[in-house]
């Protein structure tokens, strides 16, 4: 019996259709406007300090508010989806996004600001378990190059965001952040239609009654290869944490560049964090997730360990290697989980897009802290061993799934 377990989840299993790539550029169209949205948050941190006189510790708060509360709900929405889902979700997910952003924009004090941003945290927790479970879906078998797609929308928003703020808000002040809810209006438009071919696929796959797969790894061993993945997400994505809430006071303080020019090294950091995302996956489909996740979190500590120590130029080079290196984890990551326990792709979406939602504000918040009592060169300069945890990977047990076309 245990032989047969073992044979049924370690063979891929056959795709029972094409991989849909309408769908998933229109779900990564979708994760291009949520993170898009998101990462205005971030990007107005220098007016937020300077216009209501916030110190570090509480631009932390707002990154700590917003993040947990995308982060706890996201795990309990996708164990409720994995019962029982529910397509229409998504572009409510949205228009909760939509309302933070609009009382952002008319936020007046810092208790409004963190009231703004735990809307637009809700929505998160409710896009991103079912966007996944749709990613999936729609992969054809595909799964490594699914969630590259997926990603590289989230990634490609969170890169724009910055720019679209040094380009309206910096100018113009934190009302233009309203100007975003059009976006935010086209993504809830887009995932109206993909949740008709959600619920579409669902009545099919229904219909023919598939069978459950069983994790080829005894409990005890999930268990330790959850454990060890969790942790490898707390090093990337507090070092992750570093980059996007303070990168651009640490090159304010140390080039005394301007505010709208620190957040074009931002977005010449976070695009490279889209590359390496898309990059991530199919190499995961190719060559075996664990080498993968090896290569992008221990692979990234030679150059997070030169960059509080090198000129603006070749910060802005180290910037753009480590955003590749490193970002090619996640799609590996997450599939690996999925592999590790099949059938609950709603539940290990939201989980690990809990943690890393959790672990970036949990971050911002504790090196917000540490910046107070220290400096922001500090925080970068402890920051650059973070990847050197990826050395774990290689207690990882092989999952040896090439997708060959």
């Amino acid at each position: 019996m245990k032989d047969t377990s073992v044979s049924v989840a370690a063979e891929p299993a056959k795709p029972v259709q094409q991989t849909v790539f309408s769908i998933l550029f229109s779900i990564s169209f979708a994760h291009l406007v949520n993170d898009m949205l998101q990462s205005v948050i971030p990007s107005v941190y220098p007016i937020f300090k300077e216009k209501y006189h916030l110190n570090f510790t509480q631009i932390g708060l707002i990154t700590l508010v917003y993040q947990l509360t995308a982060s706890l709900l996201q795990p309990l929405v996708g164990v409720y989806t994995d019962r029982r889902a529910r397509p229409y979700s998504l572009p409510v997910g949205m228009a909760f996004t939509l309302t933070g952003l609009i009382a952002l924009a008319f936020a007046n004090s810092f208790y409004n600001i963190l009231f703004s941003v735990s809307f637009i945290g809700i929505g998160s927790s409710i896009f991103h378990p079912e966007s996944s479970r749709v990613a999936h879906l729609a992969s054809g078998g595909k799964k490594g190059l699914a969630q590259s797609i997926f990603q590289l929308g989230g990634n490609a928003g969170s890169a724009i965001g910055p720019l679209l703020a040094a380009l309206l808000v910096a100018p113009y002040g934190q009302i233009s952040i309203a100007w975003f809810s059009i976006v935010a209006l086209a993504g809830i438009l887009v995932l109206s239609r993909v949740s008709a071919w959600y619920g579409a696929h669902l009545a099919e796959k229904a219909a023919r009654n598939a069978p459950l797969l069983v994790s080829p790894f005894s409990r005890g061993k999930v268990i330790m290869a959850l454990s060890i993945l969790i942790v490898l997400i707390f090093s990337k994505y507090f070092y992750m944490a570093s980059m996007s809430s303070y990168y651009t006071f640490f090159l304010i303080d140390k080039f005394h560049i301007t505010t709208q020019q620190s957040q074009v090294y931002l977005f010449i950091f976070l695009g490279a964090v889209a590359a390496g995302t898309f990059i991530g996956g199919p190499l995961g489909d190719r060559f075996g997730r664990k080498y993968i996740i090896w290569f992008s979190i221990l692979g990234a500590a030679p150059f997070t360990l030169l960059l509080p120590y090198v000129p603006l130029f070749w910060t802005a080079v180290l910037s753009v290697v480590i955003g590749v290196v490193i970002a090619s984890a996640f799609s590996a990551i997450l599939v690996y989980a999925t592999e590790l326990v099949p059938g609950k792709v709603g539940m290990i979406a939201g989980l690990f897009f809990g943690l890393a939602f959790g672990m970036g504000g949990l971050g911002s918040a504790v090196l917000g802290k540490l910046a107070d009592l220290t400096s922001i060169a500090y925080v970068f300069a402890v920051c650059a061993y973070l990847p050197l945890i990826g050395i774990l990977t290689g207690l990882l047990p092989n999952i040896e799934r090439k997708y060959k076309a």
